[in-house]
């Protein structure tokens, strides 16, 4: 799993920093953020392909929207097939609607629009959930979390074999749960070989907020969260008018939900050529497991350290 940060600026974009949009990869499925104007062009820029599974709109304020229905349009020019699902805040479905007709985009492949309503699943795979989450914006908005489920634990061969279970289908079987007979009439079950179920890896994604319970509850844990950190605490006053956060507030947060790593991201323009204060008083709250990422870069979300062991 790896996540790929196409832009990273505030409402305002810089010339090092485009409008929001993140994209997310697992497994040979892309979920993409947010689609701030030049989106696709990021996307160009990258190279991380227009092979998009979902969308996911976090609200409607046009620095994560206007990029959409380009990228549709150059979908629908690459010759796609394949359907194309859009999550949206409960309540904003026909706006979105609204956007794509407005501009002429009617591309050849199925669009449908979902709302996505905070706290419920809005994706139910066996392997993850993604749930929308409940935030503090100055419109209809939501967060998401993708979480995967628990995967088995590992099964020990030397173990296995110690106990006279032959190379072969019984090992599956075992891993899989089920008891199994040796010829012997000896019962082998499978916590005598299985480790304990190992846990899958959780992202987090605010969009634009204020610091909320419901995020920290959503992020416990997490392997990643990315946070709206738009100003220094100097400002906080602004974050508050604005309906955003700053980084020592990202920081609280992310302290709170005891997450692994905090990535900084909707930053304001007026930090176009210094950065540092941000991160400074993040790492200040919270420690070094912060970074704020540039335009293009691309991070890797390993299994737990348990999972080694």
């Amino acid at each position: 799993m790896d996540v790929t940060f196409l832009g990273t600026s505030g409402a305002v974009p810089t010339t090092q920093r485009n409008p929001s949009a993140i994209l997310l990869r697992r497994e040979g499925e892309r979920f993409l953020f947010d689609v701030g104007e030049g989106t696709q062009r990021q996307m160009m820029r990258f190279s991380t392909g227009f092979d998009v599974s979902t969308i996911f709109l976090t609200h409607l304020h046009g620095d994560h929207v206007l990029g959409l229905p380009g990228l549709l349009q150059t979908l629908d020019f690459n010759k796609r097939t394949a359907p194309l699902d859009i999550y949206t805040p409960a309540g904003t479905s026909g706006a979105v609607e609204n956007l794509l007709d407005a501009t002429g985009t009617t591309p050849g492949f199925r669009v449908q629009v979902h709302d996505a309503m905070p706290g419920e699943p809005i994706i139910e795979h066996d392997e993850y959930t993604i749930r929308a989450i409940k935030t503090n914006h100055r419109t209809r908005s939501v967060g998401y979390a993708l979480a995967e489920a628990e995967r088995k634990g590992r099964f020990d061969r030397e173990r296995a074999e110690e106990l006279g279970v032959p190379v072969g289908p019984k090992f599956h079987q075992l891993h899989e749960g089920s008891s199994v007979e040796l010829e012997d009439g000896t019962v082998v079950q499978p916590e005598e070989v299985v480790g304990d179920p190992r846990p899958g890896r959780r992202i987090v994604y605010t969009g634009d907020t204020r610091p909320t319970e419901p995020v920290v509850s959503a992020a416990a844990n997490a392997d990643l969260l990315i946070h709206d950190a738009m100003f220094t605490q100097d400002r906080q006053q602004r974050a508050q008018q604005t309906a955003h956060s700053t980084a020592q507030e990202a920081a609280s947060v992310a302290s709170q939900a005891d997450v692994k790593r905090l990535a900084l991201t909707h930053i304001s323009s007026r930090y176009a050529t210094d950065v540092k204060p941000l991160k400074n008083e993040a790492v200040e709250r919270f420690g070094d497991s912060v970074f704020l990422p540039d335009d293009g870069d691309t991070i890797t979300i390993p299994y737990p350290e348990s999972d080694d062991k």
